[in-house]
């Protein structure tokens, strides 16, 4: 039933339904050696402005960097692939606050924990208790180190961030440190929800320091308080002090894990700080939020109007512009919303951990992009031309008939790594006619686990897309699976399995109806057989285990064997937050007549169909199909073909955001 040889292969993706297999045995073998390494994808469309960003995590350091009077952005991304510190040069004329900015330039590696003293003339770049001199001109080639960290982190567990700068703190003419540590320590990591969603673990914890200057020797003065007790952000506190609402002393702003920012007045003196309670920072629109979480706010007078403004990292790369208005209300400075900075386009990105699915989304002809992202949001990236190195438009961010924005949360319960991840949804998808009307439609997996799907209302070239709706199961009177961690149990016909893990529609065994195939809830790899009900719906069977590993068949998520047996093919047998997280499709890649399987890895790595035996498709671990480093935590494949040539080529998209193409070599 289940025998894929020499019939025609459908849907991998839709524009990918059939594969012009071939039965030739003797073909070329494709390996690490005979295939060429994955370049990034290009705009090629030289009119374009975008978001402007780098990989995964923005660490920006505002400044005029070529000294032409104007401000630049130098950004540091300290993940993998992109990364790099980046130098985007401001060529608007004027005083623009919003300038567009040129594509970037790398100047230096990617580092985290930075943080920018703009106070002084020339701007002061520091790191975990070092200082790197001369920032303009040797980067970080000339670190000096000003007190050792581990004095201050060793009392913290599960340290992430060590954030140090500078200030006056007394007025009394030399620089002190401010220093923003963060402790995970009560927060735990992972499966900490009880029965009913509730977080059984503590808080993150974000603490603010002072290291006095006395006498050219950094004295440790404890944590900071406000209101008489020690500063307690939710983590990463990122701590700036400036006089942020011009009454001649210095306040605190800091942020945190998450995406707010709170302001300590000082309801002291210029000489003698006291801080009052801190409050979120707020304006007419309500508490003032960035997109995502994970923030980095700079402080530095960005438009040169005598005031403080924050310019902030998001976590997806971005960075955005938070106006200091001038304008007070009940004492606090009102600031204005983010607004993100823009550059001109280069390399196609649409946010952090990029999950593309290629398909002709307005049906013109040729592949366009469906891209899911770890901010839970899916976006439309049009291809403009149809060519073989395709000029892309800007990405749009899909809604659905309700006029919003689609996007998956994990909300304070959803993501079994706990509440400090409810920014963040993990899209990842696939785009197939699910029902059967001649239309596409996406369906869905997200940070939950629960497999949903939009219908698409519109008509072919102006889609339009239902709320989310599950993906039904017949269950068949049995109880209904779940990852045994899941704290929420799946209503009697929802799919609920592993999180951050690819949904594949294709039609499996070709009898015209859209099947299923993913990852389960314990990680192995499953077919759900789609039939029609008595009542002419569309369902799907409970899952069968039919994909067997040769030779090898248990596997963690980095593609390491935990056994050497032939057996059903589990993917990932980690448990908790380690679940999941595998992204794959089908391709004839080595175009041997049959269906390989192409997963992520450090690039992607390939699982070759070895054959059919009594209902048991047989695949066999091949291997990265490159040496090159895409992946820190995942990639995501989808084939494309946009050279026309018949031979499926491979798109990634990996850690940062952008997609990198791989031409197959194979035939």
């Amino acid at each position: 039933m289940y025998k894929i040889k020499n019939v025609p292969i459908i849907a991998i993706s839709a524009l990918w339904l059939l594969c012009n297999c071939k039965n030739d045995k003797t073909q070329k073998t494709p390996t690490a050696e005979a295939i060429d390494d994955f370049v990034m994808t290009e705009y090629n469309n030289p009119d374009l402005m975008v978001d402007l960003g780098v990989g995964l995590w923005a660490w920006p350091l505002p400044m005029d960097y070529d000294g032409d009077g104007d401000m630049d952005l130098i950004v540091s991304c300290p993940d993998t692939p992109f990364n790099g510190t980046y130098f985007f040069e401001n060529t608007s004329k004027g005083t623009t606050k919003m300038p567009i900015f040129e594509a970037p330039k790398k100047i230096g590696q990617g580092m985290k924990n930075l943080q920018i003293y703009s106070a002084a003339k020339n701007p002061r770049i520091l790191g975990r208790g070092i200082e790197y001199l001369n920032f303009k001109d040797s980067v970080f080639s000339n670190p000096e180190k000003l007190f050792p960290n581990d004095h201050l982190e060793k009392g913290h567990q599960k340290l992430r961030f060590s954030q140090w700068t500078y200030v006056d703190y007394e007025n009394d003419g030399d620089l002190d440190l401010l220093v923003g540590i963060d402790d995970w320590g009560d927060y735990g990591w992972d499966n900490a929800f009880d029965s009913k969603g509730k977080w059984t673990n503590g808080p993150l914890h974000g603490y603010v320091y002072l290291l006095e200057n006395i006498n050219g020797k950094y004295v440790e003065k404890g944590k900071i308080e406000a209101d008489g007790k020690p500063i307690d952000l939710y983590g990463a506190p990122s701590p700036n002090m400036y006089d942020f609402d011009g009454d001649g002393d210095l306040d605190l702003i800091c942020g945190e894990f998450l995406d707010r920012f709170t302001w300590f007045e000082n309801t002291g003196t210029r000489d003698k700080p006291i801080f009052s309670k801190g409050q979120f920072l707020s304006n007419e629109e309500g508490v003032i939020k960035m997109d995502l979480e994970m923030i980095i706010p700079s402080a530095i007078d960005w438009d040169k109007d005598r005031d403080i403004d924050l310019v902030v990292g998001d976590e997806d790369g971005r960075v955005a512009f938070i106006e200091n208005t001038g304008v007070k209300k009940e004492k606090m400075p009102i600031f204005e919303s983010p607004k993100y900075f823009q550059q001109k386009a280069e390399h196609v990105k649409f946010g952090a951990l990029a999950t593309p699915f290629s398909v002709d989304w307005d049906d013109d002809g040729d592949e366009d992009l469906i891209v899911g992202n770890s901010a839970g949001y899916i976006g439309f990236i049009e291809n403009l031309d149809g060519s073989s190195n395709p000029k892309w438009a800007e990405p749009i961010r899909l809604k659905s008939t309700l006029g919003e924005e689609i996007r998956y949360l994990a909300g304070d319960s959803g993501s079994i790594q706990g509440p400090a991840e409810k920014k963040w949804g993990y899209t990842t998808l696939s785009v197939s006619d699910w029902d059967g009307d001649g239309l596409k439609d996406i369906i869905v997996n997200s940070i939950w686990g629960k497999i949903e799907w939009h219908k698409n209302i519109g008509k072919k070239g102006n889609p339009e897309l239902l709320p989310a709706q599950p993906v039904t199961v017949d269950w068949q009177s049995r109880d209904i699976p779940k990852p045994e961690w899941n704290w929420w149990s799946p209503a009697k016909t929802e799919l609920a399995t592993q999180w951050r893990t690819t949904p594949l529609t294709i039609d499996w065994n070709n009898d015209g109806l859209m099947d299923l195939v993913m990852l389960d809830h314990e990680g192995y790899l499953t077919f759900y057989e789609r039939y029609r009900t008595l009542d002419n719906g569309l369902m799907l069977k409970p899952g069968q285990r039919i994909f067997y590993g040769v030779d090898r068949s248990e596997y963690d998520n980095k593609n390491n064997p935990e056994n050497n047996v032939t057996g059903p093919l589990r993917l990932n047998t980690g448990k908790y937050g380690k679940s999941g997280r595998r992204k794959l499709t089908f391709v004839d890649w080595d175009q041997d007549g049959d269906l390989d399987l192409i997963v992520n890895s450090k690039n992607a790595a390939w699982f070759e169909n070895v054959g059919t035996e009594n209902g048991k498709i047989n695949m066999k671990f091949k291997g990265d199909l490159s040496e090159q480093k895409l992946a820190g935590h995942t990639t995501s494949p989808t084939i494309v073909d946009w050279d026309k040539n018949g031979v499926p080529d491979l798109l990634l998209g990996a850690e940062d955001g952008f997609l990198y193409h791989l031409k197959n070599t194979s035939k």
